[in-house]
């Protein structure tokens, strides 16, 4: 297969995602927020400055696409906490993607990557995914390596950037770096100053609404079990740390779908089982950081729900009932679904204490941090 030639490229080139002595020729400082640990950072890609920068400018160049219409930034936007606000993201030659583009938000915590892969620990494993994929195409660099290193090459910045990030390299314009570089550049995606952070963390103890106190007491209770999949620092069940001596890498089924009472969901889109082929794993995916998810809409990974309003309907009912079509099925039933989907019922007054929480997690100077921005 293509692709598969294609990953074998990345990884297969001199100093390609192994160990080559990077010389960090500019230390690296994380500015982590209050109550945040340090991140996981591969000892074959260690941080520095110049690499991060060379990151943040490959992110947003559209040379790293096939056809040069599309960058990383095209399906991470910013302003939508690096989501893209559709349903299903579209590749450079106009493809739809079976998911949603998740948010960048924190993802140097991910125990996992991307919604439904156990296999994919890091973020240099799953860069390449979105480059080099053909089925749907992305990026759509597969088999055209050579035009676009050659893109970089004559550029009036890229080779003195390559150089001083990968110091050691005697080619560092490859596409190994490419991924390294994005790497480094997403570890730096860091949220932590949403009013909920400023209240919790910094003891700022107006910064959230007597409203979002009382919907954080609701998202914590075993009525709710919101926190069972979405707990810890960074509201998600899939996350690591620097030393951690294991990782969280919990998926789950919520019950959106139960195609025909069987428990299946739809053809190519049914999570952790398209990788394993265990049955039990059919409809389990990755549950998402709830920061800044405010800003993620639309939500779920194909995204099938609208608003965080249809959100709290879905998970007070216990699972989608789809009642006519392809689809239909009672996700309620679903024989597969978490025990942390039970239903509940809430007042007028707790759901809208509940969405105030949900809205006390966005950190607007993530958004607007300039150092995330496209360069200049």
């Amino acid at each position: 297969m293509k692709s598969m030639k294609a990953l074998a490229f990345v990884f297969g080139l001199s100093c390609a995602l192994i160990a080559c002595g990077d010389k960090q020729r500019a230390p690296f400082t994380w500015a982590l927020p209050v109550g945040f640990p340090m991140p996981a950072v591969p000892a074959d890609n260690p941080m520095t400055n110049e690499k991060v920068q060379l990151g943040r400018r490959l992110f947003y160049d559209s040379k790293l696409s096939g056809n040069e219409t599309q960058s990383c930034a095209s399906c991470h936007k910013q302003e939508l906490a690096f989501s893209d606000g559709m349903p299903v993201a579209s590749g450079s030659t106009g493809q739809m993607t079976p998911r949603g583009s998740m948010a960048l938000v924190n993802v140097a915590y991910n125990g996992t990557q991307t919604w439904a892969n156990p296999a994919l620990l890091l973020l240099e494993q799953q860069i390449p995914i979105p480059i080099f994929g053909e089925r749907p195409i992305e990026l759509g660099a597969t088999g055209r390596e050579p035009q676009i290193l050659a893109r970089y090459m004559a550029d009036a910045l890229y080779p003195q950037q390559f150089a001083k990030a990968f110091p050691d390299d005697t080619a560092p314009i490859s596409m190994a770096n490419v991924v390294k570089a994005i790497a480094a550049f997403l570890r730096t995606l860091i949220s932590g100053n949403s009013p909920f952070d400023r209240y919790t963390y910094q003891n700022e103890k107006s910064a959230i609404s007597a409203s979002a106190l009382r919907g954080l007491d609701l998202f914590f209770t075993e009525r709710l079990e919101c926190f069972h999949c979405h707990g810890g620092f960074n509201f998600s069940s899939s996350t690591t740390q620097a030393g951690a001596a294991a990782s969280e890498r919990a998926f789950h089924n919520n019950g959106l779908y139960n195609i025909g009472g069987t428990g299946s969901y739809p053809p190519g889109n049914r999570g952790v089982f398209e990788i394993t082929g265990v049955r039990e794993d059919m409809g389990k995916f990755r549950a998402p950081t709830l920061r800044n998810v405010a800003l993620t809409a639309p939500y779920m990974h194909d995204g099938s729900l609208a608003t965080l309003d249809d959100v709290i309907d879905f998970y007070s009912a216990g699972g989608h009932v789809i009642q006519s079509g392809p689809l239909a099925g009672d996700g309620r039933a679903n024989p597969f679904k978490s025990r942390f989907v039970p239903g509940f019922v809430l007042t007028v007054q707790e759901r809208a204490d509940l969405l105030a929480f949900l809205n006390s997690l966005t950190d607007v100077s993530f958004i607007q941090n300039a150092a995330f921005a496209k360069p200049q």
